[in-house]
């Protein structure tokens, strides 16, 4: 069933990724749901202890998944927003707790910071850019560019506390969704990016996936 459960979340991003590339709205509508669901069942067979944050966190995506659906209409945009913010504010709590109390290697002070700068500059450097053309949503885009780079940053220090191959997805999918919502939100307040629904969604989906494998990795070989 695990396995099985896999391969459905797989068909439903491809499928939706199809209906994307080829304009076929109904497909993509019709899919668009259903990614996180895929992917939350396959958390849920992978792990015997199922960590309630975490299903938390990918139900708050799939609402923002949801309202972002209608959000050529203002208000879903901004209840969108929120989910997702609300979201990465629980995976924030989860990295925190997916984690062993005993560390092999971890980075010290100064190399946090070090590997921390960058992802700052990142999330800053977006806002500054994108400032001038937030009008209202200047706040609500800030504080969640704030949140999102904080994520990240938690997945970063997570190094040394988990398994390898846990820290790399969580990490690599941390920096993949700032990517996909750098992407979402430049084309939005800025100018359009070719294939941009394409390159938001492939984006957002291989983030959440490798998330949620390296949450799968670290209860596996938990200490």
């Amino acid at each position: 069933m695990k396995q099985f459960s896999r391969y459905f979340f797989i068909m439903i991003a491809v499928v939706h990724l199809i209906g994307i590339t080829f304009n076929m709205t109904w497909v993509s509508l019709a899919t668009k749901p259903m990614i996180m669901i895929a992917l939350m069942i396959y958390y849920l067979l992978s792990v015997s202890e199922r960590r309630f944050l975490f299903s938390l966190a990918m139900g708050f995506c799939w609402l923002g998944d949801v309202l972002l659906m209608f959000q050529n209409k203002e208000i879903y945009f901004i209840l969108g927003l929120v989910a997702f913010l609300t979201g990465h504010v629980v995976y924030i709590f989860c990295y925190r707790s997916l984690r062993w109390h005993q560390a092999t290697q971890p980075l010290l002070s100064t190399q946090k910071l070090r590997f921390s700068l960058p992802l700052v500059l990142l999330g800053t450097g977006l806002v500054t850019v994108l400032y001038p053309y937030l009008g209202a949503l200047r706040i609500p885009v800030m504080v969640y560019a704030g949140v999102i780079t904080i994520m990240a940053m938690q997945g970063l220090f997570r190094f040394g506390y988990t398994t390898h191959k846990s820290f790399w997805f969580i990490f690599s999918g941390a920096l993949l969704f700032m990517l996909s919502d750098s992407l979402l939100a430049i084309n939005k307040f800025m100018y359009p990016i070719p294939l941009a629904s394409f390159s938001i969604m492939v984006t957002y989906i291989a983030a959440q996936y490798l998330i949620t494998q390296g949450a799968i990795d670290h209860q596996s070989g938990s200490k």
